[in-house]
């Protein structure tokens, strides 16, 4: 069994600190660390004949940088599943009793070592070059330090593919000689401590350089231009493009993230902060694509932490502060994933929210993969689609209403209406995916423009803009969803094919 885990903090914010290898030391499971996308595939095939030596469930642990790429990869006509036999009976195995939890706790730590034992043989772990400095690295980190000691073949490079456990055997090889080594790994300094722990046991004198001795950042991705001043510090070189003038390349623009032109949501939240105005209200988001209404000019999401979420913390909202109207943003398949159980919280126990189902139709932001709402699985195949309205009737929501957020002003007399009832409200707002369904039409501005740049103000659509001192409609990127047009204080926007 392989649990694929990405340390991926997604497009909002690049400071998340979980990381899959504390949880894995935790548990005690094993974890395969990739640099790359193509070394994706061949690892994980590793860790699957691992787990099965083992018998044990392995972390597949790809960072940031590598969940953000993709590669061409060629898979052998060879590759097949291995043959089930069935599931065999064993209460001993497979029924955990706190007897059963106290004999395997007991197996696991004397198994452990004879994994990191049999790490320190394993072909992604290497070392190449020689003398007294020592980097060790770990996933796409391990890519960018070798990107800068292909030239300094004087100084040792370990890579360590399977941090936990620890390939201890290994790494005591790769410290014969060595006075002082350096530590680059993303999030956790994970690497850092199990080598301080090793050289402690082993009484080595060895000088270990990291985050925890401040010479690498704590939070944030690396990259290879920061990994290369990093490694130019350590060793005392120049960076590859020393001398080279710079002065006169401009600055990148900054490019924050922001909801897609024509995109549903945009106009979900705009109707609810019009519908809202002068009300004291709180806005409780969720993970996804709609984390983006947190942005300017929207600034629509008070709140976000982890898929379903926004709904629980609504209803902490409506206790705390029962004067307020307490809104919970959840898109359709983080309903199906996450939401379903906060919402039967907030009914059982009488909360007063209206929650906010923003139904693209799709899971938007990972890949438009199918939900059970979609009408289509995993495996492609056209199937029944599960109902929302149906299933918040069954959970027992009472007032349930379905609304085109395209329709701005219909839109935004539903939410007033379900603001002002009692209990637990639900408004699904359902448009498409812009990214999936497109029409022709585009808008355009007439000469009647005051020039008021209300549309800009008021939604940040990114294909309206500002140029030559005129608000401009780049035809583009504008997706015909009418927003624009309905804002407009003298109708200067319009339609056309």
């Amino acid at each position: 069994m392989v649990i694929v885990s990405a340390d991926d903090p997604g497009p909002i914010s690049s400071q998340t600190e979980q990381d899959t290898r504390m949880f894995a030391q935790f548990c005690r499971i094993p974890v395969f660390d990739p640099s790359s996308p193509e070394e994706a595939y061949e690892m994980i095939q590793d860790a699957f004949t691992y787990s099965e030596k083992y018998k044990t469930p392995v972390l597949f642990r790809p960072t940031t940088r590598i969940c953000h790429a993709y590669a061409s990869i060629d898979i052998p006509e060879t590759t097949r599943p291995k043959d089930f036999d069935g599931f065999v009976k064993d209460s001993k195995r497979w029924v955990i009793f706190p007897k059963l939890s106290f004999q395997n706790h007991a197996m696991i730590e004397k198994r452990n070592p004879l994994i990191g034992d049999d790490f320190s043989t394993y072909s992604g772990n290497t070392v190449t070059g020689t003398g007294k400095k020592a980097v060790f690295a770990s996933g796409v980190s391990y890519a960018y330090a070798k990107e800068y000691l292909q030239h300094h073949p004087e100084v040792k490079l370990c890579r360590i593919a399977t941090p936990y456990p620890f390939p201890e055997q290994f790494v005591l090889s790769c410290l014969e000689g060595v006075d002082d080594v350096l530590c680059i790994e993303e999030l956790s300094p994970f690497m850092e401590s199990e080598l301080l722990k090793l050289a402690g046991k082993h009484h080595l004198s060895v000088n270990i350089y990291g985050k925890e001795a401040g010479h690498i950042k704590h939070s944030g991705e690396n990259s290879a231009n920061y990994i290369e001043k990093v490694l130019c510090d350590f060793l005392q070189t120049e960076p590859r493009f020393a001398g080279t003038d710079v002065s006169d390349m401009p600055e990148l623009p900054v490019r924050p993230p922001v909801l897609c032109a024509g995109c549903p949501h945009r106009a979900s939240f705009y109707a609810v902060k019009k519908a809202m105005t002068g009300k004291k209200s709180y806005f409780c988001g969720d993970i996804g694509c709609y984390t983006l209404g947190n942005a300017m000019p929207l600034d629509m999401v008070d709140t976000c932490l982890c898929m379903g979420a926004g709904i629980t913390m609504a209803q902490g909202f409506s206790w705390m502060d029962p004067d307020s109207t307490c809104f919970a943003f959840v898109g359709d398949s983080t309903f199906f994933a996450s939401g379903m159980t906060g919402v039967v919280n907030a009914i059982y126990n009488e909360a007063n929210i209206v929650l906010c189902i923003l139904d693209n139709s799709t899971t938007a932001m990972t890949g438009h993969q199918p939900h059970p709402g979609t009408g289509r699985n995993m495996m492609g195949n056209v199937v029944e689609k599960v109902d929302i309205k149906k299933v918040l009737e069954g959970m027992g929501v009472k007032k349930i209403v379905t609304t085109n957020p395209l329709d701005l002003k219909n839109t935004i007399d539903v939410i007033r209406d379900c603001a002002n009832t009692d209990g637990v409200k639900a408004i699904i707002f359902q448009s498409p995916c812009i990214a999936l369904f497109q029409s022709d039409k585009k808008m355009q501005i007439s000469d009647t423009c005051i020039q008021c740049k209300k549309c800009i103000r008021e939604i940040g659509c990114p294909a309206i803009s500002i140029i030559e001192n005129k608000v401009t409609i780049n035809s583009d990127l504008c997706t015909g969803c009418g927003l624009c047009s309905q804002i407009c204080p003298v109708n200067a926007i319009g339609g056309e094919k």
